[in-house]
């Protein structure tokens, strides 16, 4: 194995863990709540790793730029996620009708040492690629892909293990998140920066990120990563309980998709594996703006195919959804991340990556997430069947209110970003 598959390998791991920790919970966390009794608050659990986003992100990357390697400081805030993680977990199995308070309350200090893990991990892979002399935009994505495939597998084993409508499936995160908080240490170094010349507070505090909004075409591609960001969680939270919710019907209750709807939902991830590869190919030949439009325009179709679809004869409108979120999600996500990395100083890179998530899984999740809210309690209710504790009603005007606000960003977008040929000092 020379050098540069060696390297690759390690982020590999890297990544499998990093995205198995969220796969474990993130897209069936909305049964157990509606089980609990919490299927109301579904909103403020995914709201809520948007709020953790605005600042933790950003604060991680200042650390990491500035005083603790990013290789360790990943480490170390896993092993914090991890252990209130599992406190969800065991609070959880400690009774049938969890307070809301405390289970958030853990949960959300959680999430808090978790979400700027992501940008972490994007930059303890950028930085180790770049010093190895390779091309991060060629050799990140098939690295990347491994995380989709964490995610996957993570999600298999909570359907598969009957987890989707328990507390279990925050142990198994938990566990994930142990194991990579000792394997992220032994990754390539992360040196911060020891500059000798005299820094304004702002630059000591690692603010300097923040300068890319005096320039116009990166404060709109923020503002709009913003927008962007606000479908990014609302189909990880809903789809599984709105599948699980056509059980509620005789003709629909035995379908596969109703008895293993996590299972079915995780054909999105399974689109991201294609996806991502396909990322070189289409930010060279056609630049940053047309992949977002892309992008965009796939959150239309996702959201819109949803309304029509069904688990029965309509599933194949399910299933085109999920082929198409692989573009709607990695050709945002990956394609911003490598577009700001590609266009900001190395000496702000962490804390540039951390503003990225600041704008996306930060303000616009967050406000995504709270908007989302609203629309699902107004247009449905959860009810009781037999065992079950189902989502029912007005679906299909849900998912076109989406819909609808995908294609105004898109249309938005085309107007306003203009581009240019990356610069990264």
């Amino acid at each position: 194995m020379n050098n540069k598959t060696s390297l690759q390998a390690r982020f590999v791991g890297m990544n499998f863990l990093e995205f198995a920790v969220w796969g474990a919970y993130l897209t069936s966390m909305g049964n157990y709540l509606g089980q609990a009794g919490l299927g109301t608050e579904i909103s403020w659990f995914y709201a809520v790793q948007g709020f953790v986003s605005i600042f933790m992100p950003g604060l991680m990357g200042i650390v990491a730029d500035r005083w603790i390697p990013a290789q360790k400081l990943l480490g170390l805030c896993h092993f914090l996620a991890a252990l209130f993680m599992a406190s969800v977990g065991v609070y959880g199995m400690s009774t049938a009708t969890p307070d809301f308070a405390v289970i958030f309350t853990l949960y959300t200090l959680s999430v808090a040492f978790f979400m700027p893990t992501i940008a972490l991990s994007n930059s303890v892979a950028f930085i180790g690629l770049t010093k190895a002399g390779l091309d991060t935009v060629k050799d990140f994505p098939p690295v990347r892909v491994f995380g989709t495939i964490g995610f996957i597998f993570a999600m298999w084993a909570v359907d598969l293990l009957g987890f989707k409508p328990s507390p279990y499936q925050f142990l198994v995160s938990a566990f994930f998140g142990v194991l990579l908080a000792a394997y992220a240490p032994t990754l390539p170094d992360c040196p911060v920066s020891k500059s000798a010349e005299k820094k304004s507070l702002a630059q000591a505090l690692g603010l300097d990120a923040f300068k890319l909004f005096k320039e116009k075409r990166m404060a709109i591609f923020f503002i709009f990563s913003m927008l962007l960001g606000v479908s990014l969680q609302i189909t990880n939270s809903y789809a599984t309980p709105f599948i699980s919710s056509f059980g509620a019907q005789q003709e629909f209750e035995n379908t596969f998709g109703v008895q293993h709807s996590v299972i079915l939902y995780s054909l999105s991830q399974i689109s991201e594996t294609c996806c991502i590869l396909l990322i070189p190919f289409f930010l060279k030949r056609y630049g940053i703006k047309r992949v977002m439009m892309l992008a965009m325009g796939a959150w239309v179709f996702r959201f819109g195919l949803f309304g029509f679809g069904n688990p029965g004869p309509g599933v194949w409108m399910f299933i085109l959804s999920m082929i198409v979120y692989g573009m709607a999600f990695d050709f945002f996500n990956i394609s911003g991340a490598l577009f700001v990395d590609q266009n900001t100083e190395k000496s702000i890179c962490s804390s540039a990556q951390g503003l990225f998530m600041i704008m996306t899984n930060g303000l616009g999740a967050s406000l995504g997430m709270l908007a989302a809210g609203k629309v699902v309690n107004a247009f449905t209710e959860w009810k009781t069947f037999g065992n079950d504790s189902l989502q029912v009603g007005d679906w299909p005007t849900v998912w076109f209110i989406f819909a609808a606000y995908a294609l105004v960003v898109l249309v938005m977008f085309a107007i306003f970003f203009k581009e240019r040929p990356a610069t990264k000092g």
